[in-house]
């Protein structure tokens, strides 16, 4: 007697057994026996759409579960699975309103709410997506992927607290889950929380060193807290391991920029820009670093590409600010940053530059008012206050003006790096029977200029003064000091220190009291008589050349500076042809070597070879009759012996040469033949062109400024 066949409910048994076992042929041929005896076995429809689903056919498997919800409208798991492969589709609101009659049906479970979230989420409606989530996580509090997902749209919605209690969940349900502690060392970060943030990234780490997104993230944070040393290594292994990540070139670059090495930055940089060229991040940080290396030539494109791909970002227009103000073209400048104002009206480093710019066009009233409120909004308001300072000073308001200078302390430049001595700071108390070490600082042509205050000091002290080697032998013609020393030589022991520009605001120095009788720095008449006879055959009134400063290049800022204050010796040649007038070079450094080219069409006696410091140069200046130069040391050398000079004047010109006048208060001997506009040198050499021939010609007023001090120098014999 032969078995009876088995029942329809034993063969969809089977199949669920086969299924569960992973024998997928075997699972179909069962459904597809209990779909011949029983068309209406909606579980066998509904398994059959989960093969179809699992084999990647997702219409087929629709069909399946259509016809299954036809016939049983009211099981929950069948519109619950249909939402599922509607949302493998791509298909969100359709899944959307599955998941809903699903929870209609059968409120309880949480996978469906969970999946509702997810749904309403990859429609970019996160905040509708936080109630179906969080049900799911009250029905099924270890349901991690619900977790996550809640998780993430606090974040997103900036209750990152909240975020990061959900985050810390998943880690603590899934531990050893990378992803897990990356999301909650995520959360961590947006709270400032960096220190645990990094303990979740090396956790995330530890779990798989080649986790992309916790080595770039853990170099970011370790750089943000001025790690830069050690962010190097997580991001170069970022790189190593994801050549192809722009986000890991671009971030490598910005810890080697901090770490001072601008020139592999800007390699980083570029090939961040590479992988990804539609990157306006990529732009930005590649024109940055091209302004640190002072390229703003090369800054200038890449800043305008970028903002021609995205209009609305203000810090590439504050970034072509700065090339443009570097570049010498202040008017430019000026319309990028105040459009970079428009977009940022609480940026101060944006109101910060726009002072710059303005000053740059010597519009002072509105770049004093600029600096103030950068002053007052910045987190870091040094850089604002030294340089409200300046405008002060360029405006002659020199109390208030000594009292801002004095931020420059703060502002971080190597310019101004601070000295640690123990003794204290003077401050103005009385110094009898005290040693007060006062200590030159910046450039040679702020210590000529600012000494003229060293014999002011409190009668009794005893000074000593420390200058640049270079300042030490001529220094000691100066009265009132005890000791002069070349900087870093041995100290001897000290009371109180003062740093040289700090003194005129020590002793309360107006507009009205600069001590202006000069000579009060003299060459050594042997030396003055040396060179006069070396110089008796060369006839003519002999006119001493300084035509360009010191380029610094590893000082962009003042680099960009120099290249407006200097001009090239054939920006003189007109000058070649007045009668009666010979040149002498006072020009060192690099720009010297102009001297011995024919082709500048401007022939010059070159002795600077000789001169070793600047004793040397005072006593040659002496056997001239004039002195010409850029805003240069030798101008202040020059004024501070007495002797004529004429300065050529930038339009932005230095606080120190005021604004609208011709003399200065500092010099008596000193005449400023300024640029009308900026980069206007030829106006500036035809007007230095038409004195020297009137001078030349006997006019001996020429010497001197039209806009004097009250008090008339003596005109030179």
């Amino acid at each position: 007697m032969s078995a009876a066949p088995p029942s329809t409910a034993a063969i969809f048994r089977r199949g669920l057994a086969d299924h569960q076992a992973g024998r997928r042929q075997a699972t179909a041929e069962a459904c597809r026996e209990v779909l011949t005896r029983d068309p209406s076995h909606t579980d066998a429809l509904n398994l059959m759409a989960t093969l179809a689903h699992e084999g990647g056919r997702a219409d087929i498997a629709l069909n399946f579960l259509e016809r299954a919800i036809a016939l049983s409208p009211a099981t929950a798991d069948y519109h619950s699975h249909f939402g599922v492969v509607l949302s493998g589709l791509g298909r969100h609101r359709e899944a959307e309103e599955a998941f809903r009659q699903a929870i209609r049906l059968q409120p309880g479970v949480a996978d469906v709410h969970a999946n509702l979230g997810a749904a309403l989420l990859a429609q970019g409606r996160a905040a509708e997506a936080e109630a179906p989530l969080r049900q799911a996580v009250r029905l099924k509090p270890r349901l991690a992927a619900a977790h996550n997902r809640l998780g993430a749209i606090l974040c997103q919605l900036g209750r990152f607290a909240e975020g990061e209690a959900s985050l810390r969940e998943v880690a603590r349900l899934r531990p050893d889950d990378p992803a897990a502690h990356f999301n909650h060392g995520a959360a961590l970060a947006a709270l400032d929380r960096v220190r645990e943030a990094q303990a979740r990234y090396r956790e995330a780490l530890r779990r798989d060193p080649g986790h992309l997104g916790a080595l770039i993230n853990l170099g970011a944070l370790l750089s943000a807290e001025g790690r830069a040393g050690e962010a190097e290594a997580p991001l170069r292994e970022a790189v190593r391991l994801a050549p192809q990540s722009a986000d890991a070139h671009r971030n490598l670059g910005g810890v080697l920029l901090a770490l001072d090495r601008p020139a592999e930055a800007e390699c980083c940089y570029r090939e961040a820009l590479r992988l990804a060229p539609e990157s306006t991040d990529g732009r930005l940080s590649l024109g940055a670093v091209l302004l640190t290396l002072g390229r703003a030539k090369d800054a200038e494109p890449v800043l305008r590409e970028a903002i021609r791909r995205e209009p609305n970002v203000a810090s590439a227009h504050n970034g072509l600010g700065v090339a443009l103000a570097d570049l010498g073209r202040p008017a430019e400048s000026e319309a990028s940053l105040r459009e970079a104002l428009r977009l940022a009206p609480d940026d101060a480093e944006v109101r910060y530059n726009l002072g710059g710019a303005l000053l740059n066009l010597c519009r002072v009233t509105e770049a004093e008012a600029a600096f103030r409120v950068a002053a007052q909004s910045s987190p870091d308001p040094a850089a604002s206050h030294f340089a409200l300072g300046m405008t002060l000073l360029l405006s002659g308001r020199l109390e208030e003006g000594w009292e801002e200078y004095e931020w420059r302390w703060k502002t971080g430049l190597l310019s101004f790096a601070g000295r640690n001595f123990a003794p204290p700071l003077w401050n103005g108390e009385p110094l009898a029977g005290r040693t007060l070490l006062l200590h030159a600082e910046q450039g040679h042509g702020d210590t000529l200029q600012f000494c003229r205050f060293v014999p002011l000091v409190g009668a009794g002290a005893r000074v000593v003064f420390e200058v640049q080697p270079a300042l030490a032998r001529l220094m000691s013609s100066l009265p009132g000091v005890a000791q002069v020393m070349a900087r870093d030589d041995p100290r001897p022991p000290f009371d109180a220190h003062c740093p040289l520009l700090s003194l005129p605001r020590v002793l309360g120095v107006t507009l009205g009291d600069i001590p202006t009788q000069t000579p009060y720095l003299a060459a050594s008449p042997q030396g003055v008589a040396r060179w006069r006879d070396r110089l008796a055959h060369i006839p003519g009134l002999k006119v001493g050349l300084v035509w360009a400063g010191e380029p610094r290049r590893d000082q962009p800022n003042a680099a960009a500076v120099d290249a407006r204050r200097s001009v090239a010796l054939g920006d003189l040649a007109r000058l070649a042809d007045i009668e009666g007038v010979s040149f002498v070079s006072l020009q060192k450094g690099e720009p010297s070597a102009q001297a011995a080219d024919p082709s500048t069409g401007l022939a010059v006696h070159d002795f600077t070879a000789e001169l070793n410091d600047f004793a040397d140069t005072a006593a040659l200046i002496e056997a001239l009759d004039l002195v010409i130069s850029v805003d240069t040391a030798v101008a202040h050398l020059a004024g501070a012996v007495g002797k004529p000079v004429w300065l050529l004047n930038r339009f932005d010109t230095c606080w120190r040469w005021l604004l609208d006048r011709d003399d200065s208060p500092w010099y008596p001997t000193l005449r400023q033949f300024r640029q009308p506009g900026p980069r206007d040198w030829p106006s500036v050499i035809a007007d230095v062109d038409t004195a020297l021939r009137r001078l030349a010609a006997g006019d001996r007023s020429q010497f001197l400024p039209r806009k004097v001090n009250p008090t008339q120098p003596t005109l030179p014999a």
